[in-house]
């Protein structure tokens, strides 16, 4: 009886070429593509990647706190918290199309990168990720989250497969990273309540 031939392997995914077509996203940002690869760098802050491999379609969030309380009167701030980045992610997706039922989620960041942040935050970012995805019944299928570490992350629509590389918490675009995330912290704690309601 004669062995049947090994299946052939599949193609090596070229990530660095994704990242150079990719559209980065600063924290506060999201996006929603068919095609086009989406990539961040993340510390305490938390990427949520949500797929409908259905419709191919897949979007991408970076947020800083957990939830908006004391933020400023303009879209950008809002934002940078979980509760609202979710929403507004959440609903573009519907908006293109995408079907609930059919949704995924990849979940990472989270990390403790610097001292001069809420030891708590990353590990706070993390877990309101998550359970709010549990509570929208949207299946977490990965996640790379906490830990003393950064996180170059890039995630491809078309496939929803995600590169998520571990960094030291070292070097000088680690400490530039720390030093954005805490001012932007502070920038929000330090802030106004404002009377934005973006959903109804």
């Amino acid at each position: 009886m004669r062995p049947h031939p090994a299946a052939p392997a599949p193609p090596a995914v070229d990530v660095g070429a994704l990242l150079a077509r990719a559209r980065n996203l600063n924290p506060g940002a999201w996006a929603v593509e068919r095609e086009r690869p989406l990539a961040t760098l993340l510390g305490s802050c938390v990427a949520v990647c949500l797929h409908d491999p259905r419709r191919r379609l897949a979007g991408m969030n970076h947020f800083l706190l957990p939830s908006r309380h004391g933020t400023r009167h303009d879209q950008t701030d809002i934002v940078l918290a979980g509760d609202a980045a979710m929403e507004v992610l959440a609903n573009a997706m519907f908006a293109r199309g995408a079907v609930k039922a059919d949704l995924v989620a990849k979940v990472f960041g989270g990390g403790t990168i610097t001292s001069t942040i809420d030891l708590a935050i990353g590990e706070r970012n993390a877990r309101f990720a998550l359970e709010w995805l549990a509570r929208e019944g949207i299946r977490t299928v990965a996640q790379d989250v906490m830990g003393r570490f950064s996180r170059r992350l890039v995630f491809d629509p078309a496939s929803g497969d995600a590169w998520c590389r571990r960094q030291a918490v070292d070097g000088s675009a680690v400490r530039r990273l720390a030093q954005a995330e805490a001012a932007l912290a502070q920038r929000l704690s330090a802030a106004p309540g404002g009377g934005i309601e973006l959903f109804g």
